[in-house]
């Protein structure tokens, strides 16, 4: 089966772990892909100590990359290039050294070159740590042609 013919399911996740496969930043910080889908993806990063800021809980910038990861990886499932064109966030709960943190980005609306994404940042106990809000743009290229490339 060639990429055009693969199922929405197994396009998305081919798509999830060839970028998750070129996300060094990601990588680095210890993220984990959990799972993807068509406008969906969910990643987990534990809390280290080399992430927490003055006041010893987390550091809003590495929750900011951890939404933003799976905001990519959720708008990049349809093997069409997209990124950022916007983004938000909200923090609503310090998150603590030793943390598990998830992310679970899902797909609002998709029309034309936008797209509209929510991403639910959790720690292991369920608790809601922040709320993020991301607008995509699609560009030109697919997700997969830099993967096969490489060959």
């Amino acid at each position: 089966m060639t990429d055009l013919q693969l199922a929405p399911d197994s396009l998305a996740q081919a798509c999830a772990d060839a970028l998750f496969s070129r996300d060094q930043a990601s990588r680095a910080l210890g993220i984990r892909l959990l799972d993807a889908g068509p406008g969906r993806a969910s990643l987990c990063m534990p809390v280290r100590a080399d992430m927490l800021q003055g006041h010893g809980t987390c550091h809003g910038g590495f929750l900011f990359a951890l939404a933003d990861s799976a905001f990519a990886f959720a708008c990049n499932s349809y093997d069409k290039a997209t990124v950022a064109q916007g983004c938000s966030i909200d923090y609503v709960a310090p998150a603590q050294c030793g943390d598990l943190l998830t992310a679970r980005a899902v797909e609002l609306s998709r029309k034309g070159r936008t797209g509209l994404y929510d991403v639910r940042i959790e720690n292991q106990h369920g608790e809601l740590i922040a709320l993020f809000h991301g607008k995509s743009y699609q560009v030109r290229g697919t997700v997969l042609a830099q993967e096969n490339a490489d060959d």
